[in-house]
């Protein structure tokens, strides 16, 4: 089977599902999945990808699993005790045919608590199903001679020595072998410059460490959670400190926009959080006026880190980390370019929240193609209330 542990997700699943325990236990949500690449037909696989999810659903964290996120250290003994207890509710999630020609449904409901986990390896599942029936006999060889280009692409940058990359590839990847090479061959050539991995099974194995913080879905929960829709994003900035306390301290920018983030990210957050990721949107220009952002709230930038985690390679990585040298931290997570990369299309499909406690969310990104929403009135009413320009 493909999952075969519920660590094999990312680490921002455990750190808000820790935030939901602790904060909005009875929030309840939903979840849809959407497949971005045109001209791809899933239908066939729905069967095997039921199957998958069956499995998944089985599985259980074994003690020597909990005492690793026991040494996590911000995660608190009562959410590694409830976790003991979990598994994912195989009621919660469907699979079905959608009514567009070649696509499926995949709708998890129920209690964000409980369903929070579903996403990352639905994904996976979705991905490595469609891969291994689609291109059955993938040697890898192109993946391997890829990948060797870019580590000389990174040893041969000598100008940016303090160049630092992780591994964002869960969702996206070809299939978890695939992505079990790529982060040992990765460890054994770039130890300086690969600093760690989101994937938590991974970086458990190999003793590597486990990044990230916060998704998307948090900051559209709070929508529905929060006291009003203007102050959500204010609202989930000061839970997450409430939870962490200054630790996990980047702060995702791009649910409403980099406009409608930097009026709320105000002086507080700017000297609170440690800094902020980019996943929309032109990373140079999103720099610029981040770091001009620090400067109009008398924050040193330099004792900032920018991360940067949009559709990257290494070319645009290392291209970014030469504009921002010297002038602040930056740090890049890198997904479908790594794990992905092999010689065939990669997919595009995602799995989003869209409703919280009765109400949609939504998210309004940067980059047009990545607003997510099944419906367009409260986009439109979202859209006005954070002064957003229409789409």
């Amino acid at each position: 089977m493909i999952i075969n542990s519920l660590l094999d997700t990312d680490l921002y699943k455990f750190s808000m599902m820790q935030v939901v325990l602790h904060q909005f236990p009875s929030a309840q949500v939903e979840y849809l999945f959407k497949c971005r690449t045109q001209g791809i037909n899933l239908r066939p696989f729905i069967k095997e990808i039921r199957e998958e999810i069956h499995h998944l659903c089985q599985l259980r964290f074994s003690d020597d699993e909990l005492e690793y996120l026991r040494n996590l250290r911000f995660i608190k003994e009562d959410f590694v005790e409830f976790l003991g207890l979990f598994h994912l509710p195989e009621r919660c999630i469907t699979v079905s045919e959608a009514p567009e020609d070649g696509e499926i449904n995949i709708q998890v409901k129920g209690s964000w608590l409980h369903t929070i986990l579903f996403e990352i390896p639905v994904l996976a599942i979705v991905n490595e199903v469609y891969f291994r029936n689609t291109y059955p006999n993938m040697d890898f060889a192109e993946g391997r001679r890829r990948l060797k280009a870019k580590i000389d692409l990174v040893k041969n940058a000598t100008d940016i020595a303090d160049f630092k990359f992780a591994d964002y590839g869960t969702r996206r990847r070809f299939s978890k072998e695939w992505h079990d090479e790529v982060v040992y061959t990765l460890m054994q050539h770039l130890p300086e410059q690969f600093v760690g991995t989101s994937n938590v099974w991974l970086a458990k194995k190999y003793n590597i460490t486990p990044l990230g913080t916060m998704a998307h879905e948090y900051l559209q929960a709070c929508q529905a959670l929060g006291p009003r829709l203007r102050d959500s994003q204010v609202f989930a900035l000061e839970k997450w400190a409430q939870e962490y306390r200054g630790d996990l301290g980047i702060a995702l920018s791009d649910v409403y926009g980099l406009n409608a983030f930097l009026r709320d990210f105000d002086m507080f957050f700017c000297k609170l959080f440690d800094g902020a990721r980019h996943d929309s949107g032109d990373p140079f220009e999103w720099g610029e006026r981040l770091l001009q952002h620090y400067l109009n709230n008398r924050v040193d930038p330099r004792m900032k880190t920018l991360v940067f985690s949009d559709s990257l390679n290494f070319e645009l990585a290392l291209e970014i980390a030469r504009r921002f040298k010297g002038r602040c931290k930056t740090s890049f997570g890198i997904g479908t370019n790594l794990t992905n990369d092999i010689g065939v299309p990669p997919l595009q499909i995602v799995m989003k929240m869209v409703g919280c406690n009765g109400q949609p969310v939504a998210k309004v990104s940067d980059e047009p193609s990545k607003t997510m929403s099944v419906d367009p009135e409260y986009l439109s009413y979202l859209r006005h209330v954070f002064d957003l320009p229409k789409g």
